[in-house]
Order: C-alpha cells, then structure tokens, then sequence
C-alpha cells in the first residue's frame, strides 16, 4: 500500500474532526498569558485608525470655514475662546493639528504592530513547542502509523499560518472594525441621510461572506491535507534518495511526487477559484456604495450650491466641505470593506490549521504516566515478565479485562532474569523479539499481564526513572546531527572528554575517530550519513556504555559491524555486561551462545528456553537456526523449510501493507 494512501491519515482526520471551537480555544489557552501584548496592539490600533481619519475631517472644515467662509471654524472639545479668528491662523492652526495627527499616529502605528507582533510571536512559539512536546510523548505506534513530513507540516505550516492570522489578520480586522465605526460616526454626525446611502452594500458584503465561509472552509481542510501528504512524499524520496539513484527509479519517484503535487495543486486551485471569485464580487459591491456616495452626493451638493435646498426627499443641507469629507472617507471604507473577505480568507487557513495542531495535541498517549508513581530504584536489576500480551491494535476496553482486543504481536511471554545474569532472545524474523524488550523501555505498555523490575511494576514507576536505568542500542541506529561527542554525550550531557573517549574505547570506536577530520569534533552529518554503518553503531555502543546503566538492553547491537570488530566489541560488552542485567538480539547465535539464558521466540510466543548446550540437545528451533548458520542447510528438516518459508511470506506480507 502506497505510504501516502489517504485512508492513512484515518485516525489523525478522526481525531482533527472531534476538535470544538479551535480558534477560541487557542485564545483562551495561548492568548490570556500574552493578553498585555494584545491590549497594547488593540488600544494603539484604535488610537492610529481615529488619528488617521482627522486629516480629512479637517480638510472638509477648512474647506467650508477656512476657503468658503460658509460656516464658523469650530473643534469638538476645543472651546471657542481658544480658535483664532483670523483665517489664515485658523488655516496655521488645522495644519498643525494635521500634522501632529500624522506625527502621534506614526507612534501608535509604531506600538501597534509592535504589540500584534509581539502576540503573534509567543503564541506561535508556544504552540510550537507545546505541540512538539506533545507528540514526543506520543508511544511509538503513532509514529508507526503517521509520515515525518504529515508531522512537520504541522508544527511548521500549520502553526506560522496561526502566526500570520494573529499578527496580520487580526492586526486588519481591527483595523477594519475601527475604520468602518470611525467613518460611521463621522458620515452620520455630517448627513445622516447621504450616510445611509454610503452604507447600503454593508448587508449584501455580510451575505457574501456568510456564503463564502461556508464555501472556504472544507477546501481549506483539503488543502492543508495535501500539503501534509506532499511533504510526507517529498520527505521519504530525500530521505531515501541514495535508494532511489542505486535502484534507477527517478523517473518513477518523480511521476509519484507529481500525482501528490497534483493531488495539492487541485485541493489549492479549487480554493483559489472560490477566492479569487469572491474578492473581485466584494469589490464590486463596495464600489457600489462609493458611486452612490458620489452621483447622490454631488447632486445634492451641487442642488444645496445653487438653490439653497436639498433636492428630492432629502431634508438635510449638504456643503461643498461636507461632500469632500464623504468622498474622501468613502473612498475610505469601500477599501476597509473588500479587505474584510481578505480576513475572514485569512481567518479560515487558520482555522483548518488549529484544527490540525489540536487534533495532533488531543491525540491520546495508550502510555499514561501514574501521577503517584514513584522514581525507579534499581538494587539486584532482576526483571520478571508474567504472561506479557501486546499488540499495536490493541483498543484498551472501557473496564477491566483480561482478554484485551485485536490481533497480537506477543501473547503470554513469562520468564525470569536474575540481576547480573544476561538473557539472549532469538528467533525468526518478525517473531516479537524486540517488540518484547521495547515493553521493557515502556515503549509501549503491555496489554495484559506485568513486567516488574526487583518486584516493582513498571507501570508504577516514573518513565524518566525507568528509561534512566536501562542502556538500549537498537539495530536501526540513528544518530544525530553534530559532532562524534555530541552524539556519545546525548542523554549523558554532562560527561567528561576522558570518560566519553574511554566509552569510545570500550565500543571500539576510539581509533577511527582519530582518524576522522576533526576527531571528536567532526560532524557526522544528517543522520550520521558521514559515517559507515559500523561506525554509527559502534558509536551508539559507546553512547550506551558511558550511560553506565543498571540493564542492558542490546537490539542486534553489531549487525552492521564486520567480524573481526564484532569480537573486539562483544569482547568489550561482555566487560560490560558482567556486573549488570542484559538482554541481548542477535541473529548471529554466535554471539550469544554464552549467555546465562537464551529464550527462543517464534511467532510472538515462547517456544524453547535454557542454555546454548541444553537447547542443541533439545533439537528443535533454535539447533536448526544454528545449523542454518553452521551452513548444514542440507540437513534441516523439511518441516522446519516450509514453516520458514510461510513465515517469510506472512512478513513480506505485513510489509507490503505498511
């Protein structure tokens, strides 16, 4: 199945789906801690939008006092005795009132992208990060089931979407709210009448956009989808690009990226069709209020210039100043009207991209930590496992039961390692080895019945305490991007240089370090890709020793190793072993022969145990693994062949489907 079917991103649209009032949700989360940053954004915005409307206010006046002489030269809440008579002072007296208009309204425009800014900055790196901490904490089945590039387009184009609507869009809608009020009052307080005819489009704008919301929305969700599958595509054919090149399917990789972008290119062009349909419309409908401003207006003021009435049913006298003023702040609010589809375009993207961040921060952890638990303390490192079943479909029911659902990975695993001793699991391929010893890590919490460590029930543990204790070096290494000790030091942050290279020793890594570059300061690269393989897993080896943990737990810790490093390692993890509990993954059963216990795993359940010499006398799975190793193949049972054989294909099976 293709990693980028839809029907794969089920349980993320279920959970995105059950998300309630997103948006007020981040406001009453995110917004009530940063409150001070948004007061000051919304108090100077409305200070800077009434100063911008004093200049042609005071055009107006200064047009019929000033110019015209028609009416008297008068400023609200400037008393009378205080306005010069002259009208050239009171000309000098309006030009430096517009003027300090423009100056104070610098300023406040000054705070109030600085407060808007300020708002939108913290919340975007708030929920960021609280988003990214939620999804760490996830188990490690929803990591199995979800793209890297689904997951980054959400702590990335989903929260600087959120970031754009809070800064931009809400610093507009304000903007707006104090244009379209500041004209009205201004336009009704000049000539109620001509005002109202300035204001028809007003219910046919608030129908429109009702139906544009309406239209928007679910296209915005499809497009914020795509994008999260195309980065996820974009995401796996560079992360396999040398896989890509070796196999000679670039012709092939690029048809599959093309139907993703494709996919995104008509969720994105059907949204971009109903914008760019709605936004020249809204136009339109605001030009109509400013043509009747205009043609009513001027005929009006034409009528009042030459007869002294007001033409038609209209009662009120309407200035040549007045009929500027209207022109002008008509002008004025037209623009403020038509950018309002531009915000609620603005408020939807963020609205589909809240529902993402919150659908992924609602996403339930089956891993749930006891708020009472206790810090583990480790004193002989005997672990017991008491009939451990799990499996990653498992739907924990809604009471206590025995008998969890779903298809099992592992069922009824038991056994008991002593502290010291070291335990060795084998088996086939997909037979739950290291299924069982990430229960162990609490990876993933059992479904029915325990692990305890020195009697203690690791449910009942703190995880951070848990994790502390147990060493773990998995098959598939990852290192991190930065230097050779960087990557020895991570998790063990404050070791020293001498520690960290007698670590490297022990893993036998210390020599070709030196032969690196920069030695211990060498970058290794994106995912150590710099280094051999070997060389990743030796220098996870080191990082495991310098943790100096009570249990060990090594998960084919030298398949990508040659021979002869091999013995000079296992010779090392024995040292390493000797005084602490182990468990040990190996498919080279020589490797492990000497261990206290090897438990044989088929099929998710326990099929042979006890010591190398014990289970080659027994003769079952494990002696006829060992002589497939042996190279004695022509002497394996045929019952053993055709369970091999089924086995390889139910896996290739599994494979296929993820």
């Amino acid at each position: 199945m293709d990693a980028l079917d839809p029907d794969d991103d089920d349980v993320f649209e279920a959970q995105r789906e059950r998300v309630e009032r997103p948006m007020a949700r981040l406001f009453r989360e995110y917004g009530r801690e940063n409150s001070g940053y948004f007061g000051v954004g919304l108090f100077a915005s409305i200070v800077a939008r009434v100063l911008d409307l004093l200049p042609p206010l005071f055009l107006g006046i200064a047009i019929d006092a000033i110019i015209r002489q028609e009416t008297a030269f008068s400023l609200l809440f400037v008393p009378d005795a205080w306005i010069p008579s002259a009208p050239r002072d009171q000309l000098w007296l309006a030009a430096a009132i517009v003027a300090g208009a423009f100056l104070f309204g610098a300023a406040f425009h000054w705070a109030r992208n600085w407060g808007w800014n300020n708002f939108a900055q913290h919340i975007q790196h708030d929920v960021r990060t609280d988003t990214y901490d939620q999804m760490q904490r996830l188990n490690m089945d929803f990591f199995a089931d979800k793209q890297t590039g689904e997951m980054m387009s959400v702590l990335s184009n989903d929260v600087n979407r959120l970031e754009r609507f809070l800064n931009d869009g809400m610093n507009a809608a304000f903007r707006l709210i104090v244009m379209v009020v500041g004209i009205a009052v201004i336009l009704f307080s000049l000539n109620w009448q001509l005002a109202l005819i300035a204001l028809v489009p007003v219910p046919l704008i608030a129908f429109f956009t009702k139906r544009f919301i309406e239209t928007i929305q679910p296209k915005y969700a499809d497009v914020r989808s795509s994008v999260g599958a195309l980065n996820s595509r974009l995401e796996n054919n560079l992360g396999g690009i040398q896989v890509i090149k070796s196999s000679n399917t670039e012709s092939y990789e690029s048809d599959r990226v093309d139907d993703v972008s494709r996919d995104y290119f008509d969720a994105n062009w059907d949204a971009i069709e109903t914008r760019i349909k709605f936004f020249p419309g809204l136009r339109v409908i605001s030009g109509i209020g400013f043509v009747l401003t205009f043609a009513v207006g001027g005929y009006w003021a034409l009528t009042y210039e030459t007869t002294g009435a007001a033409p038609w049913l209209f009662s009120e006298p309407l200035t040549t100043g007045q009929f500027v003023v209207f022109i002008t702040l008509t002008q004025r609010f037209v623009w403020p009207m038509a950018q309002f589809g531009q915000i609620i375009n603005m408020y939807q993207r963020a609205y589909a991209s809240a529902e993402r961040i919150f659908g992924l921060m609602d996403t339930p952890a089956r891993i749930e930590e006891d708020p009472d638990a206790d810090p583990l303390d480790v004193t002989d490192g005997r672990v017991v496992y008491d009939e451990v079943t799990f499996g990653y479909d498992y739907e924990p029911p809604e009471g206590p039961r025995d008998d969890p659902e779903g298809e099992s990975i592992v069922e009824d695993i038991s056994f008991e390692v002593e502290g010291g001793e070291t335990i060795a699991l084998v088996g086939p391929t997909g037979a739950g080895k290291s299924t069982i010893l990430k229960l162990l890590l609490r990876m993933y919490d059992v479904d029915a019945g325990s692990i305890t460590v020195d009697g203690t029930d690791l449910r009942a543990v703190t995880i951070p305490s848990l994790r502390r204790q147990i060493g773990y070096v998995s098959q598939e290494t990852f290192l991190f991007y930065g230097t050779v000790e960087e990557n020895i030091t991570y998790g063990t942050f404050g070791a020293s240089r001498e520690a960290v290279v007698e670590a490297a020793k022990m893993a036998e890594a210390h020599q070709f370090i030196e032969n690196l570059p920069d030695g211990y300061e060498t970058k290794v690269g994106e995912r150590g890709v710099k280094l051999s393989g070997g060389q990743r897993q030796r220098i996870a080896i080191a990082r495991a020793i310098l943790k100096d943990p009570e249990i060990l737990v090594l998960d084919e810790a030298t398949s990508d190793v040659d021979t002869e490093t091999e013995m000079l390692i296992q010779k090392s993890l024995d040292e390493l072993a000797a005084d602490r509990t182990t468990f040990a993954i190996a498919h080279r059963l020589s490797t492990i022969k000497d261990a206290d216990q090897i438990v044989v795993v088929e099929d998710g359940r326990i099929v042979e145990r006890g010591t190398h010499d014990d289970l080659l006398a027994a003769d079952g799975l494990y002696a006829n693994l060992w002589a497939v190793q042996a190279g004695e193949i022509d002497e394996l049972p045929r019952e053993f062949i055709e369970r091999a054989a089924r086995r390889r294909s139910r896996v290739d099976a599994e494979a296929g489907d993820d």
